[in-house]
């Protein structure tokens, strides 16, 4: 027997990608995001960023007016002399990143055409790429995806043997992860994307690739194109998951089995401790992921084998079956996994099995909130630092929290009744 898989279509809730700005522009400073799209793309980052009032931010929206959209003024100039006009305001910039967005696509404003234009402009001061954000058909996280592969083309080439981590982690997990495969005896380590946009990390048949993140498809492919090797292994979410996901790498550069035990058994140990506090509170629970960020699937894996969580239904927006198998294989056997949404549908099947705690995008929290439903916003998971083994409680917290929460609440509102004990004698 093995996972039950499911596939349905219909209406969904999900931000859409261009969200993975936020995280993007912080990881490459000289970098700079422009969005072609309307005030309510403006909007949406702005808020979804938090920034400041008197911060500089590195990313801003090029307005497409009515004029834009109704074909009476021409975009493409209008696009060129905002570009201009930015990059002579903040010269410290090194790529622009064009943002295509939903409107931007509607008119079929053609975004790599302008790439073109400009560096041809440029003359290589800044480099100039553009992907896809818009929602349409895509997830919040595809939006790293797009940006990504739209880097593949300017990586230089290289035969020399080294590992490519590829997917936008935290400055400080990445620090440790590349510590611990150097005390495990892989020296040659670097990371797409870089720190800086412009020391892009070179590809080459002697590279080998893991991925940090598992909604990076056409990144992978990309670098399959340019002869990498890209591992299968579990993402690096928990102690398991991350432990397998290095042993994954250093099977692929032969290093003996037993110094990379001597490295990760004792951090294992010290994980193990870490979630103790926390499986106390999630064991037995049942649990419900709504589709929205392609990180359902490690996060299930997670929640069930090191958390003792009961898994309910696992939605992902979309599933890779080569490079989620083995998830697939770690999850329990009937595990019911369902590709896509049609979110009235599942939001029945949610009410209908009544979870401890659902799993979902903020736009379905807080109605499931006020019906009584614990909740945890997928997004949250996507900004913070969950990698790696020495992560697996700070993990683990971010479920046990809403829990402990809405114990403490439930406490509040109904306090113990204070019964007089019968023998004690009754006053007038």
């Amino acid at each position: 027997m093995s996972v039950n898989l499911l596939k349905e279509t219909g209406p969904r809730e999900v931000f859409c990608g261009l969200t993975s700005i936020v995280w993007l522009h912080r990881r490459m400073p000289d970098a700079f995001f422009l969005v072609v799209g309307s005030r309510t793309c403006a909007h949406l980052i702005q808020s979804a960023a938090g920034v400041m009032i008197f911060a500089e931010p590195r990313f801003g929206t090029a307005i497409l007016s009515e004029r834009d959209l109704a074909g009476l003024a021409d975009a493409q100039d209008e696009l060129d002399r905002v570009a201009r006009e930015l990059l002579e305001r903040r010269p410290e910039i090194r790529t622009l990143f064009l943002v295509g967005s939903c409107p931007s696509e509607v008119i079929k404003l053609d975004l790599e055409r302008a790439a073109e234009r400009l560096n041809d402009e440029l003359k290589g001061r800044v480099q100039v790429v553009n992907y896809s954000g818009s929602g349409i058909e895509t997830t919040f996280t595809q939006g790293e995806d797009g940006a990504l592969a739209a880097l593949i083309p300017l990586l230089p080439h290289t035969d020399q043997r080294g590992l490519l981590l590829v997917g936008t982690l935290a400055d400080a997990v990445e620090d440790r992860l590349i510590h611990l495969f150097g005390r495990i005896g892989i020296d040659s380590v670097s990371s797409l994307p870089p720190r800086q946009s412009t020391e892009l990390p070179a590809v080459g048949p002697g590279t080998t690739v893991l991925l940090t993140q598992p909604y990076l498809t056409t990144t992978a492919r990309l670098l399959r194109d340019r002869g990498a090797r890209v591992l299968t292994a579990p993402f690096p979410l928990g102690a398991e998951g991350s432990r397998s996901w290095m042993e994954a790498a250093a099977k692929d550069f032969q290093i003996n089995p037993d110094q990379v035990a001597s490295v990760l058994d004792p951090l294992v140990s010290r994980a193990r401790n870490a979630l103790t506090p926390h499986r106390e509170i999630l064991e037995g629970k049942r649990i419900f992921l709504l589709p929205e960020s392609q990180l359902e699937l490690p996060l299930a894996r997670f929640l069930q084998r090191e958390c003792g969580m009961e898994l309910i239904e696992v939605g992902t927006p979309y599933l890779n079956r080569e490079q989620m198998a083995e998830e697939l294989a770690l999850l329990p056997d009937g595990t019911s996994v369902m590709e896509g949404q049609h979110v009235e549908k599942q939001l029945d099947r949610v009410r209908a099995s009544q979870p401890d705690l659902v799993v979902c995008g903020m736009g379905l929290a807080n109605p499931l909130e006020a019906e009584g439903i614990a909740t945890k916003w997928s997004i949250e998971l996507v900004f913070s630092p969950i990698h790696g083994i020495d992560q697996a409680g700070e993990l683990a917290e971010l479920f046990s929290r809403p829990l402990k929460r809405r114990e403490l609440i439930r406490q509040a509102l109904n306090p113990p009744c204070n019964v007089p004990n019968n023998s004690d004698p009754v006053h007038a």
